[in-house]
């Protein structure tokens, strides 16, 4: 029997509730559960506290990187590098492509005015700092030499340990994460996969490898990559209805998406509740002081650099991934502007899925700041004007 299985969830779709339940009744099997962030580890440690009281024993949650140092890389270290036996290794995150090159005077060496990195003839300087912490971008690359060179021994142990993987946020998988993906597919561990695609606000890693895959195509590279003899089930209806976001804020954040399956607004009574200021709003900038005052939502930006009112809360889009508040107004930038303009803009990826995500983070309202005339239009969205009269 096949028990693979890659979940296809929209915003708000309850697809931590879904992991926590799916691992409670798997007891005694164990369970790992992993996910990208300490944000979302905490958030999933919460829910089984709320939902039975503790974590059970059979349940073990880690983030990736922590997974992947303490499953992959520690108990194989000497493997590749018979120096790093008994050395302690540490890790380090990195947003930018690691192992450069520096001079005697601590300057990056250029070529061409491009940064010089070391390569992997020489192992260390590639893959860690000097203090020995490995580089984020390369530890999954390490698993899987480490892998390689064992003839399967790193994934055979954590099949043993774990014989079920949960894997939250998949669609930040990329490159190397995703061979390791693979391999685990082809264990004895069952695997289950949670993530939206549309929401691709962080990868693991910038590479070559997979490229075709990135941003949000899992369940393509699912499909194709696995091999006839490994299956695993595309669920795209288990938690396709949101339990956040208010029906209108559905249709119209699916708009970013077309060609994804269009989130829907759950029929539950409780997630219904009637509200006045229900949907998408274009607020002018001289009117943000007035809509702050009367319904004080979350203010969402580009980055810490966007104007914003300090006597509000407000955070980075790219940070706002799993909140849920009853209203947002975000500071779009000027791309995602041409984007409410004409929706066949072409809006990058990074700046479509935080968007989307801006979007989704509300429960009643999102609001926009827009300086628009009075007699445009815009698909989908109210003025603040016309809603007020």
């Amino acid at each position: 029997m096949n028990n693979n299985r890659l979940l296809i969830a929209a915003a708000g779709a309850g697809k931590t509730t879904y992991l926590v339940e799916q691992a409670l009744a798997l007891a005694p099997e164990t369970v790992l559960i992993t996910t990208f962030t300490e944000a979302n580890e905490r958030e999933i440690r919460s829910r089984f506290v709320a939902k039975v009281g503790y974590v059970p024993s059979n349940v073990t949650i880690k983030t990736w990187f922590a997974f992947l140092l303490q499953n992959g890389v520690k108990p194989f270290q000497s493997v590749l590098c018979e120096e790093l036996h008994n050395k302690t290794i540490g890790f380090i995150l990195t947003s930018d492509k690691s192992g450069k090159r520096f001079d005697g005077n601590g300057k990056p060496l250029l070529f061409q005015n491009r940064p010089l990195y070391w390569g992997e003839k020489d192992f260390l300087k590639y893959y860690f700092t000097e203090s020995l912490k490995i580089y984020s971008d390369k530890i999954a690359k390490f698993v899987c030499e480490t892998e390689a060179k064992s003839n399967g021994a790193v994934v055979s142990r954590v099949a043993r340990a774990f014989k079920n993987i949960f894997i939250d946020e998949v669609q930040d998988l990329a490159g190397y994460d995703l061979e390791l993906l693979k391999l685990f597919f082809k264990s004895d561990a069952k695997l289950v996969l949670v993530g939206d695609p549309r929401q691709v606000t962080y990868l693991t890693h910038n590479t070559p490898k997979f490229g075709k895959y990135a941003e949000g195509k899992i369940k393509d590279f699912v499909e194709n990559e696995l091999g006839k003899k490994i299956t695993c089930i595309v669920d795209t209806e288990t938690l396709s209805a949101s339990h956040r976001n208010h029906r209108l804020i559905c249709e119209f954040s699916s708009k970013l998406y077309p060609n994804l399956p269009k989130a829907i607004s759950c029929s539950c009574a409780q997630c219904n509740k009637d509200d006045p200021h229900n949907g998408i709003f274009l607020i002018k900038p001289q009117q943000v002081e007035e809509y702050l005052e009367q319904y004080r939502p979350l203010q969402l930006r580009w980055n810490s650099s966007t104007k914003v009112n300090k006597a509000y809360e407000a955070m980075n889009l790219g940070e706002s991934k799993g909140l849920t508040v009853n209203r947002v107004l975000i500071y779009p930038t000027k791309d995602m502007l041409s984007w409410l303009r004409n929706h066949n803009f072409n809006l990058k990826n990074d700046a479509r899925a935080k968007l989307y995500v801006g979007l989704t983070r509300s429960r009643y309202s999102s609001a926009i700041v827009a300086d628009y005339a009075d007699n445009e239009e815009f698909d989908g969205v109210l003025k603040y004007n016309d809603q007020k009269i």
